[in-house]
């Protein structure tokens, strides 16, 4: 099958952001982008019948609209529908493995609130094989010029592999022609806390150590791509804290999530956790080892 980026739709505001977002994203990378929309009741395609007795008619207006905007706004992009007869979780979970990645609306409640996901998106984000990005609603106004791009952080711990995290934020740096950011978070320990506040010289060996495990962590990705722009951060606070933070007008977060393993539950850990719901940026979870 040729490789795709596939985005679940279902007409609401956070699902054509996603589709937007995708558009560009598989444009970037020269991949051919699917608009599913998957939904139990739908029935078997008829060989001739008329939007007056078509059952599947609103599904089919609600792909082929969104295909209409997406196409005009990128005229070379491959652009495909898919509407499926399953669940919708099945059925994300389902593309989601054939594709390179899959992109999902993020429904933001208020401006500053954190996202809400529905019966759908977290199963998605916690089982998916590929990596599944979070778009929320956008809330540009009509006429105004789109914001500057930013750079793509990535989100990194001081050991296990990262191999896949970096594949992907390298990747969609490059293709997006914008900097990375590598942040590491690390909450300084008991033993560096005196009653004045912290012991310096122990968080600055801490800070030099983790400066010399990101270096050699990105030092293989450095080579392989050597027109990223790339910069690393270590902040002495929760890495959860510190990667919200470092994401402040970001293109793209990216985070890991530990690749499902047999009768283990699948769940995600305290930085994704955060990432999605307080990022306000696009939030990539990536699966790994």
């Amino acid at each position: 099958m040729q490789p795709v980026v596939t985005v679940g739709l279902d007409g609401s505001p956070e699902s054509l952001a996603a589709a937007r977002w995708a558009a560009d994203e598989a444009e970037k990378r020269r991949l051919t982008l699917r608009l599913m929309h998957a939904w139990p009741l739908l029935a078997p395609e008829p060989a001739h019948a008329s939007s007056e007795v078509d059952q599947n008619y609103w599904a089919k207006r609600l792909v082929h609209t969104a295909r209409a905007e997406l196409q005009a706004r990128h005229p070379g992009l491959t652009i495909v529908g898919s509407l499926v007869a399953e669940d919708a979780q099945n059925a994300l979970l389902q593309a989601a493995s054939e594709s390179e990645m899959i992109v999902l609306g993020s429904r933001g409640l208020e401006p500053v609130a954190s996202y809400f996901l529905g019966d759908v998106s977290m199963p998605v984000v916690a089982r998916s094989e590929r990596p599944v990005v979070l778009v929320r609603a956008e809330t540009s106004v009509e006429g105004t010029p789109p914001a500057p791009a930013g750079r793509v952080v990535v989100a990194l711990k001081s050991h296990g592999s990262a191999d896949a995290l970096l594949d992907f934020a390298f990747h969609t740096a490059a293709a997006r022609g914008v900097p990375l950011l590598a942040v590491h978070g690390r909450s300084v320990p008991l033993h560096a806390r005196v009653p004045w506040g912290v012991d310096h010289a122990a968080t600055d060996e801490m800070t030099r150590d983790a400066h010399k495990e990101l270096s050699k962590a990105l030092r293989p990705w450095r080579e392989k791509y050597p027109q990223v722009d790339v910069a690393d951060s270590v902040r002495l606070a929760s890495p959860a804290k510190a990667v919200v933070q470092a994401a402040e007008g970001a293109t793209l977060l990216v985070v890991g999530r530990r690749a499902h393993r047999h009768g283990v539950a699948p769940h995600l850990g305290p930085v994704a956790h955060a990432a999605i719901h307080h990022g306000r940026c696009p939030v990539a979870v990536v699966p790994h080892d």
